[in-house]
């Protein structure tokens, strides 16, 4: 018996790739509150993040990227001290990849 990918438990949609890294980012919060983020992953258009604090879908948070600046994101999804986030403006090409370089060089 064969099953098709519909049957997943878990089907990843993303039409965008994420990078793998794990880099430690300041943000703030909603409240303005700074937090510490350990970025696991990144796209051009949003990034997953471990955080201590919890957050609602919906919620609006400030990251301060390398080579960007800070951007600003809307939480997607958040789970047991995971969160996915959607960045208000897609970085430039350019920019992430200098983005990437810099996070890749930290580790």
């Amino acid at each position: 018996m064969s099953f098709g990918y519909g049957n997943l438990a878990f089907a990843d949609n993303r039409s965008v790739d994420r990078d793998e890294v794990h880099y430690r980012a300041r943000a703030f919060g909603p409240d303005a509150r700074q937090l510490t983020f350990l970025i696991v992953n990144v796209s051009p258009h949003g990034m997953m993040a471990r955080c201590e604090a919890v957050f609602e879908v919906g919620d609006r948070i400030r990251v301060q990227l390398p080579k960007v600046g800070v951007v600003i994101a809307e939480v997607r999804w958040s789970l047991g001290g995971r969160i996915g986030a959607q960045f208000e403006r897609a970085i430039d090409l350019a920019s992430y990849y200098e983005l990437i370089a810099t996070m890749v060089r930290a580790n």
